[in-house]
């Protein structure tokens, strides 16, 4: 008769070894789902740490477009502006004798050495069209000044040529001499953009007005 004995024992072995086995994945996978979990906690912490350092935020709405800063507003040239007033002032002088350079008649007409009479007939004749008018009536003599060489100047740009300057006749002038009347001619004789100049026909000022030729633009 053949021992069950040893069959047994075998049995047995195997079934402890089955639940050793069965034991150990069951505390691999119980660690795997800590690990797990320990992961996603770490992946939790990690994507809230913004909204807990911050607070709460809000979407900005898509509007498509590009933003860009306001344009600053452009700088004022005024240390232009202040060299520009300088130069002019610096450009006529009130201590310039003129009178050895205007011919001796009634009006004081003017012409450089380079311009012909006929060209002074012309102009006190009205053979050119005036095409601008500056008006000093009233102005003090540095103001009269200034303004003078800054009319010259952008007529000159504009390429005009023939302009006319009212000086008045200064009857309303302290001691009622005309002295606006006696600097214009010094003023004008020292521009290098004016080449003659009359006094004006009585329907155009008579001897409160002068008709300037000016050079034709380079």
């Amino acid at each position: 008769m053949t021992s069950n004995a040893p069959k047994k024992a075998h049995s047995l072995s195997d079934l402890g070894a089955l639940k050793i086995a069965l034991q150990k994945a069951a505390r691999e996978e119980a660690e795997r789902v800590a690990r797990q979990r320990e992961e996603e906690a770490r992946l939790r912490r990690e994507r809230n740490l913004f909204s807990l350092s911050v607070g709460p935020v809000q979407a900005l709405p898509d509007a498509r477009r590009a933003r860009t800063a306001p344009r600053p507003p452009e700088p004022e040239p005024l240390q232009r502006q202040r060299d520009e007033q300088a130069a002019l002032r610096e450009t006529i002088s009130d201590e310039f004798n003129v009178d050895s350079l205007l011919e001796t008649d009634d009006t004081l007409s003017y012409r450089r050495m380079e311009i012909g009479l006929d060209v002074v007939r012309k102009l006190r004749r009205g053979g050119w069209t005036i095409q601008a008018q500056l008006d000093l009536h009233g102005l003090r003599r540095d103001e009269a000044r200034d303004q003078l060489a800054e009319f010259l100047r952008d007529a000159t740009q504009h390429g005009l040529r023939c302009v006319r300057v009212v000086h008045g006749k200064g009857h309303g002038s302290p001691g009622r001499e005309p002295v606006l009347k006696t600097k214009m001619r010094s003023w004008l004789v020292q521009k290098q953009e004016v080449l003659a100049f009359v006094q004006a026909r009585p329907a155009e000022g008579g001897s409160g007005a002068l008709v300037v030729l000016l050079r034709a633009p380079a």
